[in-house]
């Protein structure tokens, strides 16, 4: 899409141009040919008409932007982003002089930045999406954005103009990926250049306005070693993932919306040696490997006739006849679970996974419903004998009431007694109190217990120190 086209949907301004389109340096239009008069911007209470300095701002850059669309030569890359910015610049400057517009210094700098966003970025959120404070962004209509900050939600100052100001942001995310959300498909995923997710619903399933969820993509990889500095492991426990992952436990890591499940997935895919064959299998592609040999399979979802759809559990069925070494779901949410299962107990051994639940015992709760809902025919008996038989560890990651994310529980499961998939508690996270300022306290401990599938450590000449099981 050209640049001029970008900025009239920006805008909601879908006028022609009328002849010869100037370029930067070309010469400066008539009088004739100008936009309407805009008062001066003064640093006063109220403006022409009794209008309020946000008032006067919004109807300056809708009339600046509406000659910057007219200026812009269509051709101009709009992903060369430091080329954009002089042109639009410039050409900024030269319309706040034509125009006899006086602004202060630092609303100047912000409408140039607010005009930028609306052109190549996604408007007012723009400024949101680029704090790396931030990790998710959430606006909940118009006038009422949200953001999360080391785990807790803020509300902030920023605010679109109405709420047709949000559905452009909204086709601007969507259109180059040819899809669509009005009336008849009025919500839907995708995914930003950088790896962001996006979540979008409008009227009339969102009552109070169009809503989008934008959870950032890390601009950095996490380690490990940033776990284990913020708390949310502990050396020992790390040593002893990172062994489990070498040592082939298949692995399901369960935890809430927002807890890290991802996050932790991708520190423990750092772990396989590099030798083997990986294979990731994701709704969003959020994962990042620095493996070589690793191969990156995404959903794909329908088409606007409704067709094409490639679901999660068709791309498990085919990375089985893809000779993996390894197989890493970013997260079981429907009868893909039942593959997964079966593929772990016949011989892909050292599968990670994710899925939403409150604790490993309604991990395996959940691993029954989402394996029932795969269409098959089985007795609860047989899929819980294979759970049993297939998963070797649950790591429960959390986000605590102080907005730390922190690995609570890992835990074994040891197999069946009677009907029952039996666990045994690892580690455990235990609360020791909270600070004035609503912080939680407390640590990671071992339970004192070792693992049953220590056998898995010898095959691999995998030796642990003692210590680590220590209470």
């Amino acid at each position: 899409m050209s640049l001029t086209r970008r900025a009239e949907r920006a805008t909601g301004n879908g006028a022609h141009r009328v002849g010869a389109t100037p370029r930067v340096g070309g010469p400066a239009k008539p009088p004739a040919e100008r936009g309407p008069a805009v008062p001066r911007v003064t640093q006063g209470p109220t403006g022409d008409a009794g209008q309020t300095p946000k008032e006067r701002l919004t109807s300056l850059k809708g009339v600046i932007q509406g000659r910057l669309i007219k200026q812009l030569d269509p051709k101009l890359d709009v992903n060369d982003a430091d080329k954009v910015r002089e042109i639009v610049s410039y050409l900024f400057e030269q319309i706040l002089i034509e125009e006899d517009i006086l602004v202060p210094k630092e609303p100047r700098q912000a409408l140039l930045d607010a005009i930028m966003a609306e052109i190549v970025g996604l408007g007012p959120i723009q400024v949101l999406l680029d704090d790396p404070t931030v990790s998710e962004v959430m606006v909940n209509g118009p006038h009422r954005i949200f953001v999360e900050r080391t785990g807790k939600l803020q509300l902030t100052q920023v605010e679109f103009d109405d709420d047709a100001h949000v559905r452009r942001i909204i086709e601007r995310i969507i259109s180059p990926l040819g899809r669509r959300c009005d009336e008849s498909s009025p919500l839907v995923d995708a995914r930003l250049n950088d790896g962001s997710r996006v979540n979008a619903i409008i009227p009339p399933l969102a009552l109070d306005g169009s809503t989008i969820t934008i959870r950032k993509f890390p601009t950095y990889k996490i380690t490990v070693d940033d776990l284990v500095k913020w708390g949310s492991l502990t050396p020992e426990l790390a040593d002893f993932l990172r062994a489990c992952v070498v040592g082939r436990f298949n692995i399901v890591v369960s935890g809430g919306t927002g807890s890290g499940k991802t996050t932790l997935l991708n520190v423990l895919s750092s772990f396989i040696p590099e030798d083997e064959r990986i294979i990731t299998v994701e709704d969003a592609a959020e994962l990042q490997l620095d493996q070589v040999h690793w191969v990156r399979l995404e959903t794909r979802k329908p088409n606007i006739e409704g067709k094409g759809a490639v679901t999660i559990r068709d791309l498990v069925i085919n990375t089985l006849r893809m000779r993996p070494d390894r197989v890493v779901i970013g997260e079981c949410r429907g009868g893909e679970a039942l593959d997964m299962i079966q593929a772990m107990n016949t011989g892909h051994d050292g599968s990670l996974t994710t899925l939403h639940s409150n604790n490993p015992r309604e991990c395996i709760s959940r691993l029954e419903v989402l394996m029932m809902m795969a269409g098959m025919d089985l007795p609860l008996s047989a899929i819980r004998k294979q759970i049993a038989g297939a998963v070797q560890l649950i790591i429960q990651q959390s986000r605590l009431q102080d907005g730390s994310r922190r690995v609570t529980h890992v835990t074994e499961v040891q197999g069946m007694e009677g009907e029952t998939v039996t666990l045994q508690d690892i580690f455990l996270f235990e609360q020791t109190g909270v600070t004035e300022g609503g912080k939680i306290l407390g640590a990671l401990r071992a339970t004192g217990l070792r693992p049953k599938n220590v056998h898995k450590f010898q095959e691999h000449g995998i030796t642990l120190p003692a210590h680590i099981f220590a209470p």
